[in-house]
């Protein structure tokens, strides 16, 4: 069994979010040690020279500190039912996956018993923004256990928010997450019109970021819906499980979606085309190809 040091990081789930974070990490001078079942994933760490960790135990044996960056809570929880049985006293778990709130509150309180520290830490931007720094991230958990832990925060991110008790970073992610589709699926709709028009579509564009219609997903996904290169930065299968937490959290909380119920149809009739393992701005397609109507 190796021995845990407070100088290594643990990655487990090194998609392409995870594989950002080790970018950040190894950038900042960070030891780090990654797990993912696909082994495959792990590539790109070992040329960070990162380590590749035969199992969830053996992170857990290895680093004080621990980031989950996971397709859903519901895997989430089951890595941290496995951390709860391996991982020692005061390791900290940080968890980027999108999930329910209340995933992260019962992971919290599994973790606590085991005495673990969590938080969720949700974040905002594509892989390619996170590998640059510009990821945002919405912090949940104590504050104390926020303060000691900010210095890592910061090596990962220049935007760090703590929003509040455990729970809350997966909460204000689902509202991001809401604005952010819909401001694709806006896009994606005004640039068919355009081509339809016959008016050039980088034109479109252009003037598009110069007016007040300006959203920053004409500047990371704009030229891919142009361009038709949908090769994946954040998968649009992975949008559309996040449209189906944020309907899940408006109903409990009786509140009504109408444009989010819209775009959970036209995100299944993408994955019904076969777009779900492409980027998310090929929702795109969907549009130009009138396949919701």
């Amino acid at each position: 069994m190796s021995e845990t040091s407070p100088d290594v990081i643990g990655v487990i789930g090194v998609g392409l979010l995870g594989s950002a974070l080790c970018y950040r990490l190894r950038k900042a001078g960070h030891q780090v040690v990654g797990y993912d079942i696909r082994t495959a994933q792990l590539e790109s760490l070992l040329h960070l020279g990162g380590r590749a960790a035969s199992s969830i135990s053996d992170v857990a044996n290895t680093a004080k500190v621990i980031i989950l960056s996971l397709p859903d809570s519901t895997i989430s929880k089951r890595v941290c039912s496995e951390l709860a049985n391996s991982a020692g006293s005061q390791t900290t778990v940080i968890d980027t996956t999108t999930g329910t709130p209340q995933d992260a509150i019962e992971n919290a309180e599994l973790l606590r018993q085991h005495d673990i520290l969590f938080m969720d830490a949700t974040v905002a931007g594509a892989s390619t923004q996170v590998q640059e720094g510009a990821g945002v991230f919405m912090v949940g958990g104590d504050p104390q256990v926020f303060k000691q832990h900010s210095p890592l925060l910061n090596d990962i991110s220049n935007v760090i928010f703590h929003v509040g008790s455990i729970g809350s970073g997966c909460r204000l992610k689902l509202v991001v997450n809401l604005a952010l589709g819909l401001n694709r699926a806006v896009l994606a709709e005004s640039l068919a019109l355009a081509a339809a028009a016959g008016i050039p579509m980088n034109t479109t564009l252009e003037v598009l970021k110069a007016t007040p219609a300006y959203s920053a997903a004409m500047d990371v996904k704009g030229k891919k819906m142009i361009d038709e290169d949908f090769s994946p930065q954040a998968r649009l299968i992975q949008h559309r499980k996040d449209v189906g937490l944020i309907r899940q959290l408006a109903a409990e909380h009786q509140q009504n979606l109408p444009l989010s119920n819209l775009h959970a149809k036209l995100l299944d009739a993408a994955i019904e085309a076969g777009y779900g393992d492409l980027d998310n701005s090929a929702i795109y397609k969907v549009i130009q190809d009138n396949l919701s109507s």
